[in-house]
């Protein structure tokens, strides 16, 4: 099993959702979340006064699925998220070693 983290910008959830149900990903965790890359933020104009805005709105999703869907969902979440401009996300993939369901204790694949 892996677990999928991808940074998105909130506006693209929807259509990341739908890709990822195509793909055939059957849940997701959205997190709302607060941060900044490369970009480092940018300065905003307020009333006559202009300040930095260091953390911008993000969303985290979570994924955790078996490892014949990695590639698909991947490569949904990547198509799905991009903008072509600078804080379009990032996606990490690491191992998971065991997953339970609370409710039947079903583990492994099952589990998820």
């Amino acid at each position: 099993m892996k677990k999928i983290e991808a940074i998105i910008k909130p506006f693209k959830l929807d259509e990341v959702k739908d890709a990822l149900q195509e793909a055939g990903v059957d849940g997701i965790t959205v997190t709302e979340a607060k941060g900044f890359g490369r970009q480092k933020g940018h300065t905003e104009l307020y009333r006559g006064a202009e300040y930095v805005v260091d953390f911008l709105p993000k969303l985290k999703i979570d994924i955790i699925i078996a490892d014949n869907l990695l590639e698909q969902a991947i490569e949904a979440i990547q198509k799905s998220a991009h903008t072509g401009r600078i804080g379009d996300g990032k996606i990490f993939v690491t191992n998971v070693e065991q997953a339970v369901r609370i409710r039947t204790g079903e583990t492994g694949d099952a589990a998820v």
